[in-house]
């Protein structure tokens, strides 16, 4: 379900941060999350999000990030202790996690020219921005009369 990363670039170096995204099995972008660090609150951070939007899922492949496994443990406990009946299979499969990686892979392409950014909000903004317009061009918004611009301007927003 996570998985990727984008530069930024600061005055004093390159920086890196990461992105977190969700995907079904059909390809289509359920979530997404950029972070500063990579680690157990962000892990947590966007499984409740990611959980929150979309609902709890049946299982989640991941990569070999052990935060990612901690994330997913800690949303476990939380499942089992509210009562919901329901917890989330953890699944490590290498290439279980291939339809995320290449579907990462289209805004590899475009943030990858641009060389990093200057701050935090601005690659938080473009990131969302390109991910928006990729959700929108492979279809996963029915648009029901709204032109693809107005449905891209209230989901950047």
């Amino acid at each position: 379900m996570p998985g990727g990363w984008t530069k930024l670039a600061s005055k004093s170096g390159a920086m890196w941060t990461y992105l977190y995204r969700a995907a079904d099995r059909d390809g289509q972008t359920l979530d997404f999350m950029l972070s500063e660090r990579r680690d157990l609150a962000a892990a947590r951070r966007f499984f409740k999000q990611a959980i929150g939007t979309n609902g709890v899922p049946d299982r989640v492949v991941i990569d070999k990030s052990g935060t990612n496994l901690a994330g997913l443990i800690t949303v476990n406990v939380i499942l089992k202790f509210t009562g919901t009946g329901r917890i989330v299979t953890i699944l490590k499969v290498k290439y279980l996690n291939n339809i995320l990686e290449q579907d990462h892979r289209f805004i590899k392409r475009i943030t990858r020219p641009m060389l990093g950014f200057k701050a935090f909000q601005f690659a938080t903004a473009t990131i969302a921005g390109i991910d928006v317009a990729h959700m929108i061009s492979k279809g996963q918004f029915a648009t029901n009369g709204i032109a693809a611009f107005q449905q891209f301007a209230a989901l950047a927003a």
